[in-house]
C-alpha cells in the first residue's frame, strides 16, 4: 500500500525525474537528493517513484489481463471436459514447457519496446498457472448439487459458469492473481535489466538497476535503492497472497 500509494501521488514531488544536471552528477544521498542523483544528475528519488508507478502500472495491467484469459481458459476447460479439456490443458502444458525468458526476449524483438508490448509479453506468458488452478476448483465446483440443478433444469453453460462457477472459485483466483502481480513485476525488471523493457527517459526499476551496472563500485547506492525496494515490493505481494490464501481457504 506504501510503495502504491507513493507511485500515485509521485507528481506531488516538486522534483522532474527527467531533469538533467551536468554539475549533480553523481551525488551521494545528502539532504537536497534524498537517494543520490544518478550519471545524469537526475534526482534519484524522483526517478524511483516514477519507476516504481512504471513497474507497478505494468505488474498490475499485466495481472489483471493474465488472470482473465487464466480465468476463461481454466473455468471452460474444467466445465465443459472431454475433448475440450484434454486440447486446452495441452496448450498450457506445451507453453509451460517452454522457457519463459527466452520467449520473452524474441517476443520482445518482433514487437516495440514500450510499457504496453512489456504488458502484453508477461501477461501472455503467465496466465497458464492461473488456468490451471481455476480448471481444478471447477472440477470440484461443478459437481455441486446447485450447479448439477442449474443443468438439469436447462440452464444454458455459459451461465452457469458466469452466474455459479467463476463466483465460487473468486477467492481462489484473487489469491492467485495477486501473487502473480510479485511475478510480473520480476518478470518486467528483468527484461529491463537486460536493456528489453522499458524505453529511456522512462523509468523502472528493472530499467534503473540496468543503468547502474556501470556504476557499481562508485555509486552502488545507484542499485540498492531500486533493487530494494523491487525485493519489498514483490516480498509485499506475496504476504498478502499468502494471508488472502489463510482467509479463504475452509475452516
Amino acid at each position: 500500500m506504501l510503495f502504491s500509494i507513493a507511485a500515485i501521488l509521485a507528481p506531488l514531488y516538486p522534483v522532474d525525474p527527467n531533469a538533467i544536471s551536468v554539475t549533480d552528477r553523481l551525488v551521494k544521498p545528502c539532504l537536497q537528493h534524498i537517494f543520490g542523483t544518478d550519471d545524469m544528475g537526475r534526482d534519484y528519488f524522483a526517478r524511483c517513484l516514477y519507476g516504481g508507478r512504471t513497474s507497478l502500472l505494468i505488474g498490475f495491467l499485466a495481472m489483471v489481463l493474465s488472470t482473465l484469459i487464466g480465468t476463461v481458459v481454466g473455468s471452460v476447460s474444467g466445465f465443459f471436459g472431454g475433448a475440450v479439456d484434454v486440447i486446452l490443458m495441452r496448450i498450457v502444458d506445451a507453453l509451460m514447457s517452454l522457457p519463459t525468458f527466452l520467449i520473452m526476449i524474441v517476443m520482445n524483438a518482433y514487437l516495440d519496446a514500450g510499457v504496453k508490448n512489456v504488458i502484453l509479453i508477461i501477461s501472455f506468458l503467465s496466465w497458464m498457472s492461473i488456468a490451471r488452478i481455476v480448471r481444478g476448483e471447477t472440477l470440484s465446483v461443478k459437481e455441486r448439487e446447485y450447479v448439477v440443478y442449474s443443468r438439469v433444469s436447462g440452464e444454458k453453460r455459459l451461465r452457469i459458469i458466469l452466474k455459479h462457477v467463476i463466483p465460487n472459485i473468486m477467492p481462489t483466483v484473487i489469491v492467485s492473481a495477486v501473487i502473480n502481480v510479485a511475478q510480473a513485476i520480476l518478470m518486467e525488471s528483468a527484461l529491463s535489466f537486460f536493456g528489453l523493457g522499458i524505453v529511456p527517459p522512462t523509468s523502472s526499476w528493472g530499467s534503473m538497476l540496468n543503468s547502474s551496472q556501470g556504476y557499481l563500485t562508485t555509486a552502488p547506492y545507484l542499485a540498492i535503492f531500486p533493487g530494494l525496494l523491487i525485493l519489498l515490493t514483490v516480498i509485499s505481494f506475496n504476504y498478502v497472497g499468502e494471508v488472502l490464501r489463510k482467509v479463504f481457504e475452509p475452516k
